[in-house]
């Protein structure tokens, strides 16, 4: 469980990445971010869905 809000804590500074990038014009850094927003935050809202679903 704190593996998966350390990665969400990393895909909230990609996705401010991003925007201050945008805000540069720098097209290649937007980029780079934007791929690292979206693998990083796939990874912890499903590291987050799996292990803090409760047992059945």
């Amino acid at each position: 469980m704190a593996f998966g809000i350390m990665m969400l804590f990393v895909a909230i500074l990609c996705a401010i990445a991003v925007i201050r990038e945008v805000k540069e014009r720098n097209f290649l850094a937007v980029g780079f971010a934007g791929i690292s927003f979206l693998v990083f935050g796939w990874f912890s809202v499903m590291t987050i869905f799996v292990s803090g679903a409760p047992e059945m």
